[in-house]
């Protein structure tokens, strides 16, 4: 009986000391698992900060019109809970508005001296597009429009950009290089006002990019300017240092340069950067 007790007391010891041994291990274990889920927190949302929830102003070109309206739709349902207001002008206007402190995210340009003339309200900017200018006639080009010499035609009525709009600066600038001189009937706050004149007929012919002329493809022709003529057109991207959205702007600005947001871009008709 004395031996039974002694082997009782033993085995309750064992327990006691067992038990013992388990709780700190334990408490180990919760504080671990702690650490792991902290951790996969961490990196969660790291990978979630890379494009938060926001609802992003984006000024842009008006020539960006057609294709931004696909690439903010296809941005939207890839980042569910972020909205992308879009607003179009010229791009002196656009920048015009930042200078006046108007609320926004994001700003792309059509060329990069405007972009420059911000450049204390803006990050770094990324080139995300090129261009090429088109001569858009009325659909069949019924005045047979081949070529620049023909816009100097006086008959012909030809409407422009104005001069301080990218489209109307490139536009005078392959004029002159070519020694033409065109009297316009009108000069036009942007290139998408120049389309549209020519679309209502109210002009025979005016200088618009190519992918202006291939969203309206249905309404005008285009007539192709020979690259050694033509100029480039450049689209730079920044973000506003103002914006309350900083890290989804730096996002929606990086996608324009991914290999989805680059697609919808050519396939617009926009050129590699």
């Amino acid at each position: 009986m004395s031996f039974t007790l002694t082997v009782a007391r033993r085995r309750t010891a064992t327990v006691a000391l067992t038990a013992a041994l388990l709780v700190p291990l334990a408490a180990c274990g919760s504080e671990d698992t702690k650490k792991d889920t902290g951790g996969s927190t961490a990196s969660a949302s790291g990978s979630a900060s890379a494009a938060p929830k926001a609802d992003l102003t984006v000024l842009a070109a008006a020539s960006l019109t057609d294709v931004f309206k696909t690439a903010g739709a296809t941005y939207e349902k890839a980042h569910p809970g972020t909205k992308v207001t879009f607003s179009f002008a010229g791009s002196q206007e656009l920048v015009a508005q930042v200078s006046q402190g108007a609320p926004a995210d994001v700003l792309v340009t059509a060329d990069t001296k405007s972009m420059d003339k911000v450049k204390a309200d803006t990050g770094t900017p990324a080139i995300i597009a090129k261009n090429r200018l088109v001569i858009a006639t009325g659909e069949g080009n019924p005045h047979k429009v081949d070529d620049l010499k023909d816009l100097a035609d006086t008959k012909l009525k030809v409407v422009l950009a104005a001069p301080e709009v990218p489209a109307g600066k490139y536009s005078k600038q392959v004029l002159d290089a070519q020694k033409i001189t065109v009297k316009p009937v009108s000069q036009e706050p942007n290139v998408r006002a120049v389309l549209s004149k020519v679309e209502l007929g109210e002009a025979d012919a005016g200088l618009v990019y190519k992918t202006d002329a291939e969203s309206a493809k249905d309404k005008v022709d285009a007539v192709e300017i020979p690259d050694a003529q033509n100029a480039v057109a450049r689209y730079p991207a920044a973000t506003l240092k103002d914006s309350k959205n900083a890290e989804a702007a730096a996002a929606f600005v990086a996608w324009l340069s991914s290999p989805e947001g680059q697609k919808i871009l050519q396939d617009a008709g926009f050129q590699k950067p």
